[in-house]
């Protein structure tokens, strides 16, 4: 079966000094404090239902992107902590309008050069409402840019 045009996938890495479980930690057990690592970009992660830290909690976020800001509301799906791997389901908010589904996978790696730090690994998965959608880029940029902010803020954190 062939894959539809509207269907995307994104992956990216980004090199960052904080170790592989600061990162994922923050993301998987910690995601309402991401807002203090980059204010600007992120204003707020509140919880909806559930317990953070636990699978199946739906969180709302406030951020700003491309310079608007904006809302998202998602469910996490999967919390491995074994493999480092955290995955975000969107359910509502500004994604929504452009996309039919909308899911974030992010997993942490120890560097493989022997230097400190960590590989964070981006996975963007999702479905345009039609072919007049781009491709999410700029969002790829904002968490590229996040995840360079969340690496400066965990390694004064230590």
């Amino acid at each position: 079966m062939a894959s539809s045009p509207l269907i995307g996938k994104l992956e990216f890495e980004v090199e960052i000094d904080a170790t592989p479980e600061q990162f994922y930690h923050m993301w998987a057990h910690r995601p309402h404090h991401v807002h203090h690592t980059s204010y600007e970009k992120v204003q707020g992660c509140d919880l909806h239902e559930g317990e953070f830290g636990k699978p199946g909690v739906t969180i709302c976020w406030k951020y700003v992107h491309d310079g608007k800001a904006k809302t998202a509301k998602q469910v996490v799906e999967e919390i491995d902590d074994e493999n480092r791997l955290a995955r975000f389901k969107m359910l509502e908010g500004d994604l929504m309008e452009e996309y039919k589904t909308f899911v974030i996978t992010i997993q942490t790696f120890p560097r493989n050069d022997g230097k400190a730090g960590c590989i964070a690994r981006w996975t963007l998965e999702y479905e345009m409402l039609h072919e007049g959608i781009g491709h999410p880029e700029s969002l790829r940029q904002f968490f590229i840019e996040l995840t360079g902010d969340m690496g400066v803020h965990l390694v004064k954190e230590k």
